[in-house]
């Protein structure tokens, strides 16, 4: 049985897009992989507290020294990447908003780069200390930007998670969502195919 981390942003929740990109991706990887296991965060839902220098200053401080609500932030954090370290795949819905990733998701991503732990710096440059597993990224695009400068979505995500160790991404492109019936059936015909090809 495969543990599959699954990570939603959409402020429309299940009736988002991404979501819905998400929910085929999980119905294909059943197919593949026969029964499952399913571990759910939605962001948009139950969000991840932004990061400040309070949260900031808890993940500093060595253990011994920690008061108890920074011990809690760290608790937070730790089972935040336990979540990870648990999943044998990651399934991650990721509309754009702005030109970027949703806010949400920055914040889940602040609390998951501990340095020491899913992060090390040496002499040679950051090293990633999370160990490889599949990352099914499904983003859902009202507009066209795949391939373009307006995309900071992907560089950013295959930068970050890189840097943890999370090296094997698989993108799934729904685009032109706004533009159109014809073109939003389109693209999710199109993802549809993409995510059955990837996860076969």
């Amino acid at each position: 049985m495969k543990n599959i981390l699954v990570i939603t942003a959409s402020i429309f929740g299940k009736d988002g897009q991404s979501s819905q990109l998400v929910n085929m991706t999980l119905e294909q990887l059943k197919e593949t992989h026969g029964e499952i296991h399913t571990t759910w965060r939605d962001l948009a839902a139950e969000p991840v507290p932004h990061l400040d220098a309070t949260r900031f200053g808890a993940f500093l401080t060595a253990q011994d020294d920690r008061d108890n609500s920074q011990q809690q932030v760290v608790d937070y954090s730790d089972a935040l990447i336990q979540e990870i370290q648990n999943a044998d795949i990651v399934v991650l819905g990721v509309p754009m908003y702005n030109f970027g990733i949703p806010s949400a998701l920055k914040a889940y991503f602040d609390h998951i780069a501990r340095a020491g732990v899913t992060f090390r710096y040496t002499e040679n440059g950051p090293v990633g200390l999370l160990e490889d597993r599949p990352v099914y990224i499904l983003a859902a695009r009202g507009g066209i930007y795949a391939g373009t400068p307006n995309d900071s979505q992907t560089p950013y995500i295959r930068s970050f998670l890189g840097f943890i160790g999370l090296k094997d991404l698989h993108f799934v492109y729904a685009e032109g969502l706004n533009m159109g019936d014809e073109q939003k059936q389109n693209a999710l015909d199109e993802a549809g195919r993409n995510i059955e090809t990837l996860t076969a």
